[in-house]
């Protein structure tokens, strides 16, 4: 592990962030660990010294506006969209369904990147990717603080993440038995 996800790591535990228990993941598959990002996202100098670890990796995805899904995405993509000096946007739910409200637009070709938390199986910026098409924008990038997945999660553009971790995540019907004696809790983004 380099000294950066070292870093990375220490930051997320010092503010406790990094959980063990029995979660379930937005995606809806159980895990035995839950990044709470929330936990991190409350000290802005944490947050700030995570994005100055990650924009190096963003140099070579320029863009004029980043969006986030709200909840868990809002800091982090505020303040990448604040370091990156360009607009911030966010998409939030409505009818369980993640849209553009508040009047916020693209102009046709504006470069955007997405900015999320925690990515496990994508769905949340998969949404974001969407959006972008459907108003004549066009996406450059993901990036995301943590990419659950190790590497095994793809979007039809690049995807930068500051730490890759694999922890495994089971369907509801397949818990191993040391996780399926826990009680599950749900503790959001």
């Amino acid at each position: 592990m380099s000294s950066t996800q070292e870093e990375v790591l220490q930051i997320f535990r010092d503010s406790k962030a990094l959980l063990t228990g029995h979660f379930v993941l937005r995606s809806g598959l159980h895990s035995g660990h839950f990044f709470q990002c929330a936990q991190v996202c409350q000290y802005m100098d944490k947050v700030t010294r995570l994005i100055e670890l990650l924009k190096p990796k963003l140099a070579a995805h320029p863009c004029d506006t980043v969006l986030a899904p709200a909840m868990g995405g809002l800091v982090v993509g505020q303040e990448v969209a604040r370091q990156l000096g360009v607009r911030f946007i966010f998409v939030e739910k409505e009818n369980d369904k993640l849209v553009l409200r508040r009047n916020f637009t693209f102009r046709p070709g504006e470069r955007v990147l997405v900015a999320e938390d925690v990515v496990t199986r994508g769905g949340r910026v998969q949404e974001c990717l969407e959006i972008i098409r459907a108003h004549g924008a066009q996406a450059v990038a993901v990036a995301t603080l943590v990419d659950r997945s190790g590497g095994q999660t793809k979007f039809s553009v690049p995807f930068v993440s500051l730490l890759e971790l694999t922890f495994p995540t089971y369907p509801a019907d397949q818990l191993p038995p040391e996780l399926a004696a826990l009680p599950a809790t749900k503790p959001g983004s």
